[in-house]
């Protein structure tokens, strides 16, 4: 692990620690594979957590309700992808 020789280990490691805690809450019991196959939701929970390799967010909740507000977000623009092309499909027929 890389960090400056003023910071603090311990505060390291409770980062880390409350990272995993939360990638716990989101994909309920975290391993290798829920990283693998969604990296993305992983960099988008640390993201909140961290800005510019500073805590920004200790609330679990918080950090859970950004992360399910922004999955909602994701699942209305693939709804809405899937009926424009629906309807350009039908147009084209």
């Amino acid at each position: 692990m890389c960090i400056d020789q003023e910071d603090n280990e311990l505060e390291i490691l409770e980062i880390i620690h409350h990272y995993v805690e939360i990638l716990d809450r989101y994909f309920g019991s975290v391993c290798e594979l829920d990283l693998i196959f969604n990296f993305h939701k992983a960099y988008y929970i640390l993201d909140e957590i961290l800005i510019a390799g500073e805590l920004q967010e200790t609330s679990k909740k918080t950090v859970a309700r950004l992360v399910a507000a922004q999955d909602l977000k994701v699942e209305t623009a693939k709804e809405e992808a899937s009926s424009i092309s629906n309807i350009i499909a039908q147009a084209t027929k």
